[in-house]
């Protein structure tokens, strides 16, 4: 009785289906791979060659071995199938695609704007150094205002002049 009590606590478990699952995250990894490959000349060498066999079998060989007559129905058929295939494949590969680089500009985006932010900040922060340099005193300007000090002192009497007292 008491195993049959349901806990609140805890989630339930997953109860089987009887559909079939997927995960789509595999089913459009596996749709980019089929795209890509059918994007590529490796693809087109393959079909060239599978057509041009195809055709060469049922034009060539003995009338009991073919199985495709000179219309190439089944050939026509099965290319159909293909494209039928391969469209949607494509589109799904594509669509994938938009998402990742929509997620990436927005990315970039916002790379963009701390940047800048960044930029700003220390575009000011240069600003108040350059105005904080205008107020500090340089060494070439201690210097000259201890020089007119000595020369405004020695005028006064309170220090010799400049050249007695290199002569000592």
């Amino acid at each position: 009785m008491a195993g049959d009590r349901v806990r609140l606590d805890q989630p339930k478990g997953r109860r089987r289906s009887w559909r079939p699952s997927w995960d789509p995250e595999e089913f459009g990894h596996a749709s980019e791979r089929i795209a890509r490959f059918i994007g590529t000349g490796r693809f087109l060498i393959w079909m060239t060659a599978f057509i041009t066999v195809w055709v060469l079998w049922n034009t060539t060989v003995p009338e009991r071995l073919r199985f495709d007559e000179f219309p190439f129905i089944f050939l026509t058929l099965m290319l159909s199938l293909q494209a039928s295939y391969a469209a949607p494949l494509i589109l799904l590969a594509q669509n994938r695609q938009d998402d990742r680089d929509r997620v990436n500009l927005e990315q970039d985006r916002k790379q963009n704007e701390r940047s800048i932010a960044d930029t700003e900040y220390l575009t000011r922060e240069v600003a108040a150094l350059r105005a904080g340099l205008g107020e500090v005193a340089t060494r070439d300007w201690i210097r000259s205002e201890f020089e007119d000090l000595v020369r405004e002192l020695a005028e006064r009497g309170v220090f010799p002049p400049e050249s007695e007292e290199r002569d000592r």
